[in-house]
């Protein structure tokens, strides 16, 4: 990663249940969204993406065991790691240009039903023309 890239990440994070947490870099912090399903590289399969809480950046490309006790507490693989570019980053829409190992290309973050669920999203990768 070249310096002053947004870092991008996703963890397998085996907690209470099974999900993956999608990381952006913005603002000095990682932006975090809990995907139970997981990511998927098919544009046509929308992903709920639940919104947490912000972490530290150096939690980024964290790996290992979270103590019983602790909020978390489980294993964290890290599934994809890499940079960002954000192209569009609005209240309710957020679209980024993914450079991971695993994940590249435009994705999109969708607020799904902002009044009811403020907190859940959609995920997904955009269709190219």
């Amino acid at each position: 990663m070249a310096v002053g890239e947004l870092k991008y990440s996703i963890q397998k994070h085996d907690a209470s249940t099974l999900h993956y947490d999608l990381r952006l870099e913005r603002e000095g912090v990682l932006k975090s969204w809990a995907i139970p399903k997981g990511p998927s590289e098919d544009p046509s399969d929308k992903r709920l993406a639940i919104r947490t809480e912000d972490h530290p950046t150096d939690y980024a490309f964290f790996e290992g065991e979270i103590a019983e006790g602790r909020y978390g507490a489980g294993e964290v693989e890290l599934w994809d790691k890499g940079s960002y570019e954000p192209i569009k980053w609005r209240k309710n829409e957020i679209i980024v240009n993914i450079d991971g190992e695993k994940l590249a290309g435009k994705h999109v973050l969708i607020r799904f039903q902002p009044e009811e669920n403020p907190e859940n999203w959609l995920f997904f990768k955009k269709k190219e023309k």
